[in-house]
């Protein structure tokens, strides 16, 4: 029989302790995948993974190492624990490095209510494969496909375990199960190709093949005989599958350890306007279904709900207990981490609230500019928020889409887009990031 997570974690630190390690804290995470690809009707690859990583930091005073391993063995976790402590008594003594005080320390929860895990069996690979031929099947059917460059399902289920010297021990269970295809019309030079997938924690709320086949054609047609737009200034729509990215910036930019280091260019804005009048931003780490949800961050602090930005006002930054001790600040419960790797600040659960326009009644308000469905790089200035993007996406005129649109650049500043945009009403609520589309009515465009 393998050997419990949660015994592990306590010989990690007890290893520790004899290696003679001040504090410790250890993890372990147990995980298995299961991935099928299909291609023209039959299986094209298939992997499988099963293991068990195991990380464990260590403090000589203030000085701290990290180290990691994929063997269980006893011997493997003497030694992790001897490099440890050698490498901690040669690191530089850091005064915000330490374990959280037991008072700080999440004391209970409740798993299920969160339902991380699909109780339902592992989907055989026989499933997986024909869910994945069914999306392919669906691509091909859309009048103009030429081709399904892939189809793919997948299933992963993983178990974490941490404990520390300061008496935290906790662990929990997740799940997930996905499925994408990518289509591709047009011949050529003249091919273009789009894609859609799914992901959800529970099997039985996984949208169809079907459904996601037809959508993944539907999209590489729209996307045919694109052009380059016209240089200037214009409204941009940004579509609901790639809006979280300029949400994301402004979280970023809100991270406690960009905050630290001066290097954000919100670094100075607390308190102030980041958004329109009657926009928040609301973190929930205890959303059912949520791949965003847990019930406790990686230093064992208490995960809870928080409002990021009340009102257009921004309320807080995303703290660990590093930050946090940097900023004179409160840890806000928001450590995330690796086996291999020191906590770091991180969002959960986030959502933007939603407008009562739809997605159409803001291509009509846009008049003349592009919706944007897809981007490629990215030249984002941490310190002034300046923004520029190669987009491709759909070319509205007086309301209507006319044609698509490729090789564009748009460019702005993250402080004037966010202050200015407007949202639509159809963010999906499953989502950790539940962002609708967003218009913002003026940014530079180019044909690259």
């Amino acid at each position: 029989m393998s050997q419990s997570l949660e015994a592990l974690t306590k010989a990690l630190l007890n290893a520790a302790k004899e290696a003679g390690a001040d504090s410790a804290d250890s993890m372990a995470v147990r995980g298995t995948s299961v991935s099928v690809d299909v291609r023209g009707g039959t299986l094209e690859q298939a992997e499988r993974s099963e293991g068990v990583d195991i990380g464990l930091r260590v403090f000589i005073g203030k000085r701290s190492a990290n180290v990691s391993a994929s063997d269980i063995s006893t011997r493997t976790i003497d030694e992790m624990a001897l490099r440890a402590v050698a490498m901690a008594k040669e690191a530089p003594e850091d005064p915000y490095s330490g374990l959280a005080d037991p008072d700080q320390l999440s004391t209970q929860w409740d798993i299920d209510a969160l339902e991380l895990c699909d109780p339902t069996d592992e989907p055989s690979p026989q499933v997986l494969q024909e869910d994945a031929a069914r999306a392919e099947a669906a691509g091909l059917a859309v009048k103009g496909i030429t081709q399904v460059q892939s189809a793919s399902a997948a299933y992963g289920a993983q178990q974490v375990y941490l404990a520390a010297t300061n008496g935290f021990e906790g662990g929990y269970r997740r799940t997930d199960r996905g499925l994408s295809c990518v289509a591709i019309a047009g011949t050529g030079t003249g091919m273009e190709r789009d894609y859609d997938g799914d992901s959800r924690i529970f099997q039985s709320d996984l949208r169809s093949p079907e459904d996601i086949g037809t959508s993944a054609g539907q999209r590489a047609l729209a996307r045919m005989d694109g052009r380059k737009p016209p240089t200037g200034t214009f409204p941009v729509l940004f579509d609901e599958r790639i809006s979280s990215t300029l949400i994301g910036h402004l979280l970023s930019a809100i991270s406690g350890a960009a905050i630290a280091r001066g290097a954000s260019w919100l670094r100075d804005a607390m308190g102030e306007q980041v958004l329109p009048d009657g926009l928040s931003i609301i973190e929930d780490p205890h959303r059912p279904r949520a791949t965003g949800s847990r019930p406790f961050d990686a230093e064992g602090l208490p995960t809870s709900r928080r409002v990021i930005v009340d009102n257009g006002t921004l309320k807080g930054w995303t703290l660990d207990l590093a930050t946090a001790r940097k900023l004179g600040m409160q840890p806000t419960g928001n450590a995330a981490r690796g086996t291999g790797s020191n906590p770091n600040p991180a969002v959960w659960n986030i959502a933007l609230t939603q407008g009562s326009a739809t997605h159409d009644d803001l291509i009509k308000e846009m008049g003349t500019g592009l919706l944007v469905t897809s981007m490629i790089g990215s030249t984002i200035n941490p310190n002034t928020g300046d923004y520029s993007r190669g987009a491709s996406g759909l070319w509205v005129e007086k309301g209507e889409i006319t044609h698509a649109i490729n090789e564009c650049t748009i460019a702005g500043n993250l402080r004037d887009m966010l202050r200015s945009i407007v949202p639509a009403n159809d963010a999906r609520p499953h989502l950790s990031r539940v962002i609708p589309s967003l218009l913002v009515p003026g940014m530079t465009l180019a044909g690259a």
